[in-house]
């Protein structure tokens, strides 16, 4: 079995609400140095395995289904075990 991750984020020209909240809240919670905060998604995938054409499926799913390619830009990758 492998893992695969997909990581969802808001592209850079989007606002990110979410995102400015939490680095908001950073400073009023005692942290700082925090320049910026963008707020995205993480899947994990389970297959068989992580060949060639398993891959471009799930860059198929990313694309269509786990993200919004007018507003998000996702990466596809295979989790290493340590």
């Amino acid at each position: 079995m492998a893992r695969v991750i997909v990581d969802v984020m808001p592209k850079p020209e989007i606002l990110d609400p979410q995102g400015k909240a939490v680095h908001g809240a950073l400073p009023r919670l005692g942290f700082t140095g925090v320049t910026d905060v963008r707020q995205g998604k993480r899947f994990e995938l389970e297959v068989e395995q992580a060949d060639e054409a398993t891959l471009a499926e799930i860059d198929r799913i990313a694309g269509t289904l786990l993200s919004n390619p007018v507003i998000e830009d996702y990466t596809v990758r295979v989790e290493v075990d340590a």
